[in-house]
């Protein structure tokens, strides 16, 4: 790292302890403990895409291009004067860094600010970047070799380098943050499938937390997830003690039986329909035969207690809060068999809860529709946007070797405010 001019021998006030994180081809990345420095940091607020939003621009592509940064972060510099700030200590002495180290709490946000910048134009259009994973996606072969031209014309101009070893080019079905993707359809990683099914029952609450963190990552694929997760899941709770029951081990086995199941297709309407006093399961519709998604509105003690009209007004709350990235933007239509939430929107008296989900309501453009209980085949629909209609794919590709210092990718600078 001395030779590569990552680092260089400091004296400084500031020190952190360094650890390794062991990567998927078995090589180490080096951590810093940052969590002093950390919490003095003014927060970067620069959002992380959402993962489901970067699966759903690929919904109509056939072939993929994924481009892997080799070690992201390393280059982009540190700013003039801030080295010290992220000083190590080891046991052949401190050093400083002269590029942005991993556990900085800005460095996510800042490393993808720079790409943004870099891509610029290309985003949303035939590129979906993941912090330092850039997909490259095209409906035919001859879009997508014009596409990689001009992504690889763009990155040559700002140097950024990639890891050979890790990119793939012009592929129909790619791996892509845990999930393997093809037009129209995304599954488990096998992988991930398999340490789920080998996972052995929790003995105490830190495994339990451990199962359920890498379950809930793939719960779109789980029909019913909530209600089958949900024995298990009140043994989080502060009040409980541990006691695995026989129906803690019924849900765990079922969540683990669950993860290979193919998920295809985004969908046109979101049914909010009533599964007795503790809950609302919301089904997804969309082309008929399609796998869909499923979600599960589990009530808390106090909701239990709404009168009829407020659960399904907040059933509809959580579907666009759940779903708001479609939504947002499109004109839509909820329909109703309640008279009540019909007129939700023009009623003069509000609660004060009602008049708080009315106001983050009234930034999406949509009409409250009556429909007699007869006539409505559904209990509540969220018509969807047409143009999103279903899932799709991701691939990959790259270029290069790492640079040193004196080839650092022109991504600029990082700095480190500090402050109370």
């Amino acid at each position: 790292m001395l030779e590569r001019g990552i680092i260089q021998p400091a004296k400084s006030l500031y020190v952190a302890s360094i650890m390794f994180q062991k990567k998927a081809d078995g090589s180490l990345r080096m951590c810093s403990d940052y969590r002093v420095l950390n919490k003095i940091t003014v927060k970067n607020k620069y959002p992380i895409p959402l993962v489901a939003d970067c699966f759903d621009h690929l919904s109509q592509a056939k072939y993929f291009t994924k481009i892997d940064l080799r070690s992201g972060y390393w280059q982009v510099q540190i700013k003039e004067g801030d080295e010290a700030k992220t000083t190590v200590v080891t046991r052949y002495g401190a050093f400083e860094f002269l590029v942005m180290p991993f556990g900085l709490t800005n460095a996510p946000a800042t490393f993808y600010t720079l790409m943004n910048q870099v891509l610029h134009g290309f985003l949303d259009e035939f590129v979906v970047l993941y912090l330092d994973d850039i997909i490259i996606y095209s409906r035919t072969l001859a879009e997508h070799v014009e596409h990689m031209q001009q992504v690889l014309a763009r990155l040559r101009e700002y140097e950024p380098y990639a890891k050979v070893s890790k990119c793939s080019f012009a592929q129909e079905i790619i791996s892509f943050l845990g999930h393997i993707v093809e037009r129209r359809r995304i599954r488990m990683d096998p992988k991930k499938v398999l340490a789920i099914e080998e996972w052995q029952p929790p003995s105490d609450v830190h495994d339990l937390r451990s199962f359920l963190g890498l379950a809930n990552y793939y719960r779109r694929f789980v029909k019913d997830y909530s209600e089958i997760a949900r024995p298990v899941k009140d043994l989080l709770k502060k009040t409980e003690t541990w006691n695995w029951t026989p129906q803690c081990q019924v849900s765990f086995d079922n969540l683990k039986s669950n993860g290979d199941k193919p998920c295809v297709g985004l969908t046109r309407y979101v049914e909010t329909i009533r599964g007795g006093e503790r809950h609302f399961r919301l089904r997804i519709r969309g082309r008929p035969n399609a796998r869909r998604p499923p979600s599960c509105l589990w009530l808390k003690d106090v909701e239990r207690r709404y009168s009829a009209h407020a659960k399904e007004l907040l059933a509809v709350f959580y579907c666009l809060r759940l779903w708001r990235h479609y939504f947002l933007g499109s004109p839509f239509v909820v329909k109703t068999d309640n008279t009540t939430v019909s007129h939700f929107m023009t009623q003069p008296k509000l609660t004060s809860r009602q008049a708080c989900w009315q106001e983050w309501l009234s930034e999406f453009r949509f009409v409250l529709e009556y429909r007699s209980g007869s006539s409505n085949h559904v209990e509540d629909a969220l018509t969807r946007r047409a143009d999103l209609a279903s899932l799709g794919s991701v691939a990959a590709l790259s270029s290069s070797a790492v640079a040193t210092s004196s080839s650092r990718a022109n991504l600029g600078n990082f700095g480190l405010t500090t402050g109370i």
